[in-house]
């Protein structure tokens, strides 16, 4: 029960303790003086009970009262109220009791401040009612007192500390948005405006995921994560690709909201624009890493940049490259980084099944539709709805499967084998291959127009022999990994076996670095990876033994020109033929002038 419904009790009670007054008979009854009410129901009152004339003169009060005031009640009694206020206070307190006479409607919680006895100044909360003899002759008022002093003070620090917070929350350059558990939003500040281009006014008690924002809305996959996982997501960039600022980059970062019981009730959004602080570290320095993808070369500085423009769009996306140069990483990296961040990534070996089990793989099947099928199949273009489903090694499909993909990719529905009903999806599509696809196309393992469908975008990674100034960065990411796979604390390669890895020539790219650095792990037991702790070939490659070839000099353009042809213009390999070192080759084709001829159609 709360302070109001005491109130009205109290009141209700009184009432009725009137009523049975005035049905007394005898003279006592017939008094025009204010009836005096049982002491023993005045003082069981825990609030201040007192009751006044017409001329505001006190004719009763019980002990509460008395002690709100500081006066004894043998001095209260005949005592007017303007005696214990201020004059100004006393013309507030006139005009609310004479409402009151007017109008016979009870004034309920009315504040105001009185003066105790000994000086002090309390705020009380009063409730006025007429008070009646038994012929209904009103004769004065009666109030129900209660000294609100420290609630009063309190709510004042209070709103004095929640104006601060306010003016901290307005002040704050990032954007703060703060949702329910129904992701209504409680409150947003300024910086919403200006970084999200929408006033706080206009999201404000609406469902965050409806209002209208001028961007590709990443956030609210951020927010609806942490929403309904109930996880803090710490720091997650992203380019907003704003209508109105398209190079926006933003750090987003989401925690659940508690209340002061440690109870969970909603999520705290926070915005940071990044967007001068990255293009000036763009400026200042080149990227070494993107995700999970490490290299610092001009090549793939450009596919990190691609990369970028790529994430938030829903293209398809074909990623070419040798094997090992980590298509995989790059596909992963267009997934995370975009606004399916937050929804399901499927990935499917294409190479790794038959035609008819990966049509079902893909498509999924009914109950039925060949032998083998005792069940239902949704199928990975079903689990993947919503998200994005990476194709890997698409080059090694069927002309069959490449016709069912295409629909596919053209009307973004499908049909299970075995069924005629066709499905809708929203899925991305991201396919990865070591094929020459083009060469397929000509020899007509690959079709046209499935071709040119899923080459709505190439990402072409280069093998690791053309960007060799990424090895060291490599090594150095591996070496970490490895000791915290290994549990050791080796510090790094040699200066023999770092030159050993950048004059290999590398077939297997990226991922025979890995293995070759994981090799070396398992045999060293020291400090440093030595030469004798790589892979054979690798040494053997590098470090040929001492030779009529290795010792023999160069007898000018036309024999260097010769190996270059031989090895198809691989440097690497022309290098080792002829027992020189890599820089040596290059200096003596710089040398004689010495060019690749043009490949003749």
């Amino acid at each position: 029960m709360d302070k109001q419904q005491k109130h009205i009790m109290l009141n209700q009670g009184l009432d009725l303790l009137n009523q049975g007054l005035k049905n007394l008979k005898g003279d006592r009854a017939c008094s025009k003086e204010p009836k005096e009410h049982p002491e023993s129901i005045l003082e069981e009152i825990e609030e201040g009970y007192v009751e006044v004339d017409l001329k505001g003169n006190t004719v009763a009060c019980n002990s509460s009262f008395c002690k709100i005031t500081g006066y004894p009640k043998e001095e209260l009694l005949g005592l007017n109220y303007r005696e214990y206020m201020t004059e100004a206070m006393a013309k507030r307190v006139f005009a609310a009791y004479n409402k009151v006479y007017r109008t016979g409607v009870p004034n309920k919680a009315f504040h105001y401040e009185i003066i105790r006895k000994d000086g002090e100044t309390r705020i009380i909360e009063n409730s006025i009612s007429l008070l009646k003899d038994y012929k209904g002759h009103r004769i004065g008022f009666r109030s129900v007192v209660r000294d609100i002093t420290e609630r009063i003070r309190t709510e004042e620090e209070l709103e004095k500390h929640r104006r601060s917070l306010q003016a901290i929350f307005r002040s704050v350059k990032d954007a703060i948005i703060t949702v329910n558990d129904r992701m209504v939003v409680i409150e947003a500040n300024e910086a919403t405006n200006s970084i999200c281009g929408i006033p706080p006014e206009n999201i404000t008690g609406r469902i965050f995921t409806e209002c209208s924002f001028r961007c590709d809305k990443i956030c609210h996959e951020v927010l609806k994560n942490s929403l309904e996982k109930k996880v803090d997501i710490n720091e997650y960039k992203i380019k907003c690709r704003h209508r109105d600022r398209p190079e926006q980059k933003v750090v987003v970062t989401s925690s659940p909201l508690l209340a002061e019981d440690g109870n969970w009730m909603g999520t705290v959004l926070l915005i940071r624009d990044i967007t001068r602080l990255s293009n000036l570290e763009r400026e200042l320095s080149e990227r070494h890493q993107f995700r999970n993808i490490i290299g610092k070369s001009k090549k793939m500085q450009d596919i990190y940049a691609l990369l970028e423009d790529l994430a938030n769009l829903d293209t398809t996306v074909l990623i070419t490259g040798e094997t090992g140069t980590g298509k995989s990483l790059v596909a992963k990296a267009l997934h995370y980084g975009g606004t399916r961040a937050f929804k399901p990534v499927v990935t499917v070996n294409c190479s790794a099944l038959p035609e008819s089990l990966l049509e079902s793989e893909l498509f999924g099947h009914v109950k039925g539709a060949f032998t083998g099928a005792i069940k239902d199949s949704q199928g990975r273009f079903y689990a993947a709805n919503g998200g994005t489903i990476i194709l890997d090694e698409i080059g090694d499909i069927s002309p069959t499967i490449q016709l069912k993909l295409l629909r596919v990719l053209q009307e973004r529905e499908f049909e299970r084998l075995g069924e005629s009903l066709p499905i809708k999806i929203d899925v991305r599509v991201i396919a990865t291959t070591n094929r020459d696809l083009k060469e397929k196309m000509r020899r007509g393992e690959f079709r046209e127009d499935f071709y040119y469908r899923l080459k709505v975008m190439e990402v072409r990674l280069p093998p690791l022999r053309e960007r060799s100034e990424d090895i060291p960065l490599l090594v150095n990411h591996f070496c970490g990994v490895f000791n915290r796979k290994f549990k050791k604390n080796i510090e790094g390669v040699s200066e023999e076996v770092l030159s050993a890895f950048m004059n290999y020539d590398w077939p297997g790219n990226v991922r025979e670095l890995e293995h070759s650095i994981e090799h070396a792990f398992i045999l060293c037991h020291g400090s440093v990876i030595g030469i004798d702790h790589i892979p054979l070939e690798i040494k053997e490659y590098s470090f040929p033994k001492k030779s009529s070839q290795r010792r023999k000099t160069i007898q000018g353009a036309e024999e260097i020109l010769t190996v270059l042809e031989k090895t198809d213009w691989n440097k690497a390999k022309t290098a080792r033929l002829l027992g020189i070192d890599r820089s040596t080759l290059y200096r003596k084709i710089r040398k004689y002038r010495i060019s690749k001829p043009p490949e003749r159609m």
